[in-house]
């Protein structure tokens, strides 16, 4: 190899590790934090003022970062998990709204993608470009038509006014499509001649073939609507139907020292999901061909 060619080697490994190391900095900095004591939390990050005779006098008027913990403290995981309620009711609101959308998309996103990529019917790929170009619309444009759709069938101010435009949004169809062009047909006549269906073609042969494609798909999804804000902020008025993700911004105003150690509980099952479903789901992208 090269002297340059080595040279230039580790100063893009240099470049990346740099990367990665900001990347993960403030997931160590919100972990180790959550081990910190109210009072501790309280002392490096927020304003503490002492009285004088004449006025009040700002002690600490900058945010001081604090990685290392003067000792280890679970009061923080103690009180968001046992002393308030809120945060496990909106937990479970996000898993009774994420999980639904996600099991629903990746069966009806399969099942239309199959359809675009290896049934032959007249119309498809206008069809298709129609699809493409809702995937392509920002949120905003789409907001106003579900918003009436939903109060035009009695669906707001519950979970189904996010759920059902999340199943049958079209990224899982776009996705799973170019995941199938890259099956050759030669499989599905072969299984036709065989005199099997487009059912069980579907299940004997597709979705084996595909499993990258859906565990990456998975993913993406899990992250999309675990983190989403938009929808449930105009779609639920009550707030104890609201998912986690909007808590999250209010739960400084109940409790600012319990901060870190919610948005590290919050952060946990998309690390968990990421971390299981990793070979695929970087197999799966690079196959569909989605760029970030």
């Amino acid at each position: 190899m090269k002297k340059s060619s080595l040279i230039n080697k580790w100063l893009l490994t240099v470049f990346l590790m740099v990367i990665a190391a900001c990347m993960i900095f403030p997931v160590f900095m919100t972990f180790t934090n959550s081990l910190m004591t109210e009072n501790e939390i309280g002392h490096h990050y927020y304003l503490i003022r002492q009285m004088t005779d004449q006025n009040w006098v700002e002690k600490n008027p900058f945010v001081t970062l604090k990685l290392i913990p003067d000792w280890v403290s679970y009061e923080q995981y103690e009180k968001i998990l046992l002393e308030t309620p809120n945060y496990l009711n909106m937990f479970w609101n996000s898993a009774f709204m994420v999980v639904p959308i996600i099991i629903g998309q990746v069966v009806v996103g399969s099942l239309a993608a199959y359809a675009f990529a290896k049934l032959r019917f007249r119309g498809r790929e206008p069809l298709f470009f129609i699809y493409v170009m809702v995937m392509l619309m920002p949120f905003q444009v789409t907001l106003v038509p579900n918003y009436i759709i939903a109060d035009r069938l009695g669906l707001l101010n519950s979970a189904s006014a996010i759920v059902l435009p999340g199943v049958f949004a079209a990224f899982g169809v776009f996705m799973l499509r170019q995941f199938m062009l890259s099956i050759p047909y030669a499989f599905i006549e072969a299984a036709i001649m065989d005199g099997a269906g487009h059912i069980t073609i579907f299940y004997r042969i597709i979705v084996p073939l595909i499993k990258p494609g859906l565990a990456a798909l998975v993913v993406l999804l899990f992250v999309d609507y675990w983190n989403m804000v938009e929808q449930p902020l105009i779609f639920l008025d009550d707030v104890f139907k609201q998912p986690l993700s909007l808590y999250l911004s209010r739960i400084q105003e109940e409790a600012r020292g319990i901060g870190f150690a919610a948005s590290m509980l919050y952060m946990t099952p998309m690390l968990l999901l990421f971390l299981y479903a990793e070979s695929y789901f970087i197999e799966g992208v690079q196959m569909s061909g989605i760029k970030g």
